[in-house]
């Protein structure tokens, strides 16, 4: 099996008023400048061009770079769930996408689509459906307060995340459906899904797919007398069918878990694009966008195959296959053995805090 676990948290800081983030509906004259010839999105098969950022979206000037760039697809955190003490919740998500989305891509002609980074294999204790206490000492119990979906802490140690019973019909709930949530007094938020259409995405981006391989996971689902890809599977396609129902078109996006393909075909019939990590070149996890040891660190050898020979059965199906690298002095290599494979690459650091520093050759 390939399990290669990222889990990034947003950690933003909410350091201005909104009318400073960027975050904020254009003017005119910037409006004019940056509509392009349809209000159409490229085929997700013809993007050429794609980017990632999960973080410092409300810092002064991230839009402005975002609206300004001429990528075909941008992968964003929608940041205004984030409750924590930074503040986000007040960020202007929809007014984000509404200008991001009036925006040119690659050709000048289509515009930009806009899609939303989600966690749909892990609880996440920022979040806006967070009503628990937050503190879980390692090597004890969970806490007595905290839903029965929760299952254990974050494998790789990523502070507030913790890994889910996916197939469970409350944390389906959360993420789906939205019939048993309550925000008040804050707002009326419905589910994760809700949110992500209510604010104006084009779809999403699903992070911990690869959750089905990790042990405590698995272990908790065949306890269950239940097969953990199995059910995977079978929440992404309720993800999508959800979605398509108030939003024809939306796209699903798998990230990472590239072997969930194998022996399962239908899931094929379930997302429209897969993306994945670290083919070639993984960095230290770290939300420091200057940290030497977020890039450039070669993948084991023998991963890089089994992504490539797994990746190839998604090719040969005809979905499109996105990849994020993390290279900056090796991004070069990077993006020549991408185009190689048929793989549309972004090179960036593992804080994905900015918009790169080393985009794609003819951007």
């Amino acid at each position: 099996m390939v399990t290669r676990t990222r889990s990034p948290r947003a950690m933003i800081v909410f350091t201005l008023v909104l009318a400073t983030t960027g975050g904020c509906i254009p003017s005119k004259q910037q409006q004019d400048a940056n509509t392009p010839a349809t209000a159409e999105p490229l085929p997700l098969g013809k993007v050429k061009f794609w980017a990632y950022q999960i973080q410092g979206l409300d810092a002064p000037g991230a839009v402005d770079a975002l609206a300004a760039s001429r990528y075909d697809l941008l992968v964003l955190e929608p940041t205004r769930t984030d409750w924590s003490s930074s503040g986000t919740r007040d960020f202007g998500t929809k007014a984000m996408t509404t200008r991001l989305k009036a925006g040119a891509g690659s050709d000048g002609v289509y515009r930009k689509r806009v899609i939303a980074y989600i966690n749909i294999g892990e609880a996440e204790d920022w979040r806006w459906y967070w009503k628990w206490s937050t503190s879980w000492t390692s090597g004890q119990a969970r806490p007595a307060d905290w839903p029965s979906y929760i299952l254990v802490q974050d494998p790789d140690g990523w502070a507030g995340d913790y890994p889910v019973a996916y197939w469970q019909p409350a944390w389906k709930d959360l993420v789906i459906y939205g019939n048993n949530q309550d925000s008040a007094p804050h707002g009326d938020y419905a589910s994760i899904l809700d949110e992500v259409i209510r604010d104006g995405f084009d779809g999403v981006y699903l992070d911990w797919v690869e959750g089905y391989e990790d042990d405590d996971v698995a272990a908790a689902a065949k306890k269950a007398g239940l097969d953990p890809a199995a059910e995977m599977i079978k929440f992404i396609s309720e993800i999508r069918e959800y979605a398509r129902q108030r939003y024809p078109g939306f796209l699903v996006i798998q990230q990472n878990a590239a072997a969930l393909i194998d022996g399962r075909p239908e899931l094929l019939a379930s997302i429209d694009g897969i993306a994945q990590e670290a083919v070639w070149f993984d960095g230290e996890a770290s939300d420091d966008w200057n940290d030497p040891g977020g890039h450039d660190l070669a993948s084991d050898a023998s991963l890089t195959a089994d992504y490539i020979s797994y990746l190839d059965r998604y090719l040969n199906a005809g979905v499109p296959v996105f990849n994020c690298e993390y290279a900056l002095g090796k991004a070069s290599n990077a993006y020549a053995q991408s185009l190689a494979k048929g793989y549309v690459a972004y090179c960036t650091r593992i804080s994905l805090g900015r918009l790169t520093t080393t985009p794609p050759p003819g951007y």
